[in-house]
């Protein structure tokens, strides 16, 4: 089975995108989208991250945060992935109801349905390095996992 996503308001997996309201604390911020953490990354340290960090709207924050006026970290390209991979993990364990719709999936393939966007999703060809849907399995992975061991811890010996 295969599970497309990309609107925030798409049910049930519309919590999958980076633009869902699902806020999370990470590196000491509330951050009112993973969009928000992501793109704010990209300036850490700087006016224009906190800027990004209280942006009204995670589209906002992506406009800020593609605003190539300011220039990125120089380490940017190595760490993307990831800070993102922080993002997802952080908004996953904030929220109770979005980690069961993502840990019901099963062992589906997720993947990022936007013709637009090569790397984090499928791209208009259908060949795209799906990162993003990568990082959603790799989650759901993780947290499949510290869910057996809490439940190991629970059983007694």
């Amino acid at each position: 089975m295969t599970i497309y996503f990309y609107g925030a308001d798409e049910v049930p997996y519309g919590c999958f995108s980076n633009f869902s309201s699902h806020g999370f604390d990470l590196d000491g911020h509330w951050w009112p989208t993973s969009e928000h953490y992501f793109q704010a990354k990209k300036f850490a340290g700087t006016r224009h991250a906190d800027l990004i960090r209280r942006a009204a709207s995670p589209l906002r924050a992506a406009e800020l945060g593609r605003d190539r006026s300011r220039p990125l970290r120089r380490d940017w390209e190595r760490i993307k992935d990831d800070v993102m991979r922080r993002a997802v993990a952080a908004k996953f364990a904030a929220h109770a109801d979005i980690r069961a719709i993502l840990l019901d999936t099963g062992d589906a393939e997720i993947i990022e349905d936007t013709g637009t966007d090569h790397y984090w999703g499928r791209g208009r060809t259908g060949t795209g390095k799906n990162v993003l849907g990568r990082i959603l399995m790799r989650t759901r992975t993780q947290l499949h996992a510290d869910l057996a061991y809490t439940e190991g811890d629970q059983n007694p010996r």
